[in-house]
């Protein structure tokens, strides 16, 4: 009985045919290795090159970025002109060399449609006019144009862009160039200090998916202060060996003693889909730091596309540079203790401990060598720790105590930034900033600094929810963020007197640190799960709440107090006619001897008389007893509130006459009360 295996096989002759009787050789398992570039090559989504739109923002947001870092390295305040050019294909083809061809064989085109699909399309668009036509015969709403499926499912033909960016910056060393531009994963920001970025890719990635998309170059201008030359330099990337392949390297002559780097890549894009996250990635820029000044350009063939964006430099003061640091004991692993190890000056175990780490004192080290045991002593050679002992010290910095790291290290905006940054944007009625003293997450600090805005330029009824990183802003992936979050599900808006859904509600938190606790490679969200950062986020939203909430009743009490007075101002005419009718019945039956009255009394009704108090003059002495009734209140306010504001106007009160008990008038007041807003 046959039951399978080989034996089934060969019974079978169909089978054997179309099978070959030499045995299948199973693949080399040959090891292979992958450079940095070839890595990110093949993912380069994790750098933020998903699509061609949002590589030309990637783009452009690394090299806004280096300029800046590059700037504030110097204490130089910040020039930064982007421009993104558009390239249409016949240019991009001359660029390359390439000669334009005319199609020869349509159908094989992507866009092309036959000529049944033409004659469907065709007859589709004519039944919608002719529903269109009827719809606006019966006066209904037309209706929106279906949009016209394109042919073929290709991706179209691409879009190319040539990105500029030039800065006033520090410059670059001329030999030093094409290893920062042609080498993933090398440059100037790495180890513990708050960077706008830490991978060592930014333009390298421009570089290389300008390399996949377009293959050409990158071009690079830098001089750097007190150079008499500038450097020029064109390159590509060797992505199979991570090297620079160099096509240009010289230095000219820097006549205009120009200081700063230029730098043009020319990239597949999508200008039309991603135009609004660059300027609004440009916007909230402007916003973190109003000390640097940003010019804008999109230029292309079609004039009635271009834009022209300068974002005006508000002032002149900026945060400090931040500092590096060293690490904190409980943050710390054993690759890194290790790393440390090998990397320190410091001979002994002593001096080790005190010198390469944050908050360890002199006895702290030697309580701390004490506790490890009887094998560790101060005067021990540091690199003849053995791999036990090592781990060793690494349990114990994980149980034991330390005092917290300061945030002497880092660079926050500053409140005076950040509120001058709302107001030059935004423009909004109010604005309350805070910022918090520094705290800690995993041995790293952190501070946090926040912004709420009320009503403003182009902003929506809601909350506009603005996030920014080590200075950095963040638009993408913001439902998961803890900002997001906290602002909208921890914050009871209402109790501030701020309505969630009518008010234009800006919320602008920048949260600055030696290690931002991103969630995923992509850096564009800082996860809800840390509850170090969840409740400083709260804290500081909730700070600027209750600014606002003092401003806003304040605003109420004045629109209550204009009410009133516009109340009472509204019933002076009905008020003024029905007064001095009475005065005139009055002054009637006194003239004819009917009814007689006190003197006072009878001197007013004579001058009702002789029209010497008319219903005019009446009318002018109420409308001074509201204002003069308004101006009281208000003042009564103020002494109860208390006087701590700027004044804003002047009120004149009446001196009493205490004989007569009445108020008289005086040319010259002697007493001045000032009204509070």
């Amino acid at each position: 009985m046959n039951t399978g295996g080989e034996g089934s096989s060969d019974s079978s002759p169909e089978k054997k045919k179309g099978k070959s009787k030499t045995p299948r050789k199973a693949k080399d398992s040959t090891l292979k290795q992958k450079s940095p570039a070839e890595f990110f090559a093949e993912n380069k989504n994790i750098a933020g090159f998903d699509n061609p739109g949002k590589s030309l923002y990637t783009t452009v947001r690394e090299l806004v970025e280096n300029a800046l870092d590059s700037a504030e390295s110097i204490a130089e305040l910040p020039f930064v002109e982007i421009t993104i050019e558009e390239i249409v294909r016949s240019k991009f083809n001359s660029m390359i060399g390439l000669v334009d061809r005319e199609r020869i064989d349509e159908a094989l085109y992507d866009d092309f449609e036959t000529i049944k699909a033409r004659e469907k399309r065709i007859a589709k668009e004519v039944r919608f006019q002719e529903i269109q036509t009827k719809n606006a015969v019966l006066g209904k709403k037309p209706k929106e144009q279906p949009a016209v499926k394109a042919p073929g499912k290709g991706r179209g033909e691409a879009s190319f862009y040539r990105v500029t960016c030039k800065d006033n910056g520090k410059g670059m060393p001329h030999d030093d160039i094409p290893n920062m531009f042609g080498r993933v994963l090398s440059g100037t920001k790495y180890g513990l200090k708050q960077t706008r970025g830490k991978y060592g890719l930014g333009a390298k990635m421009a570089l290389i998916w300008s390399k996949m998309s377009t293959g050409l170059p990158i071009e690079i201008s830098s001089a750097m202060k007190g150079q008499n030359f500038v450097t020029l330099c064109k390159l590509d990337i060797d992505i199979h060996r991570n090297i620079p392949h160099i096509h240009l390297h010289e230095k000219r002559s820097n006549k205009d003693k120009w200081h700063g780097a230029e730098i043009q890549v020319v990239i597949e894009g999508n200008w039309t889909t991603y135009r609004s996250k660059i300027l609004h990635y440009m916007r909230q820029m402007a916003v973190i730091t109003p000390y640097s000044q940003f010019l804008f350009k999109f230029i292309s063939d079609t004039s009635d596309k271009n834009v022209t964006i300068r974002f005006a430099r508000r002032t002149d003061v900026m945060p400090p540079a931040p500092l590096d640091t060293k690490f904190h004991p409980s943050a710390v692993d054993l690759l890194l203790i290790k790393h440390l190890i090998t990397e320190t000056s410091k001979t002994t175990l002593l001096q080790f401990l005190q010198h390469e780490f944050v908050n360890i004192m002199k006895a702290h080290a030697e309580r701390l060598i004490g506790e490890m045991g009887p094998e560790f002593k101060p005067n021990m050679p540091v690199k003849s720790l053995t791999s036990q002992q090592i781990v060793r010290i690494h349990q114990l910095f994980r149980q034991a105590k330390f005092d917290d790291p300061s945030g002497d290290c880092l660079s926050p905006a500053g409140e005076y930034n950040l509120r001058l940054g709302i107001i030059k944007e935004l423009h909004p009625d109010m604005v309350a900033t805070y910022s918090g003293s520094a705290q800690v997450f995993e041995g790293h600090p952190f501070i946090v600094e926040a912004g709420v805005s009320v009503g403003g330029k182009d902003v929506k009824q809601g909350l506009n929810i603005f996030r920014f990183a080590n200075r950095i802003p963040l638009l993408f992936e913001q439902g998961a963020d803890v900002v997001t979050r906290t602002a909208m599900k921890r914050i009871n808006w209402n109790s501030y007197k701020i309505n969630q859904t009518q008010d234009k509600i800006g919320v602008f938190v920048s949260i600055v640190s030696t290690k931002i606790p991103f969630k995923g490679t992509g850096k564009e969200y800082i996860g809800d799960d840390i509850s170090e950062i969840a409740s400083a986020v709260k804290a500081s939203i909730k700070q600027c709440c209750i600014q606002l909430k003092s401003k806003i009743m304040k605003r109420i009490q004045a629109r209550e107090q204009q009410e009133r007075k516009r109340n009472l101002s509204k019933y002076i005419p009905d008020a003024t006619g029905a007064i001095y009718e009475v005065l005139k019945d009055m002054a009637l039956k006194h003239a004819s001897k009917k009814t007689r009255y006190e003197d006072e009394d009878a001197e007013i009704l004579k001058k009702v008389s002789s029209r010497l108090i008319t219903k005019e003059t009446l009318k002018e002495k109420l409308a001074q007893h509201v204002e003069q009734v308004d101006y009281e209140m208000a003042l009564d306010y103020a002494t109860q509130r208390g006087v701590n504001e700027e004044p804003k106007e002047i009120v004149y009160l009446q001196s009493l006459d205490i004989e007569n008990n009445k108020f008289i008038d005086l040319k010259s007041p002697s007493f001045v009360f000032r009204l509070f807003q």
